[in-house]
């Protein structure tokens, strides 16, 4: 008898079934997370000194540069996500 747990994992991997991703993919999936983990990390550094610079006396500008980083770093997430899905689906293809 199976588990829920078994009947659900069934159940899913019918309405999607898993996609095997070639060595090559792999590899290009962390090449793409460590790039865009480095570009994030270099534009959090580089706000961060200027939001450091202005809080000395303009809180407004810092509100605006910490509402700028938030959205640089959805920007770069989605953008990461989406080139991640495009060799998923390559793999679907093949």
């Amino acid at each position: 008898m199976k588990t829920a747990y078994e009947l659900a994992m069934e159940r899913l991997n019918q309405a999607a079934p898993a996609t095997k991703l070639t060595g090559a993919q792999k590899k290009q999936l962390a090449e793409l997370d460590s790039t865009y983990a480095a570009r994030i990390a270099g534009r959090e550094i580089a706000l961060q000194d200027e939001i450091a610079k202005a809080a000395a006396g303009d809180s407004e500008k810092v509100e605006v540069l910490q509402q700028q980083l938030v959205k640089e770093r959805k920007s770069l997430q989605a953008e990461l996500e989406e080139k991640k899905e495009q060799i998923r689906r390559r793999a679907v293809a093949k």
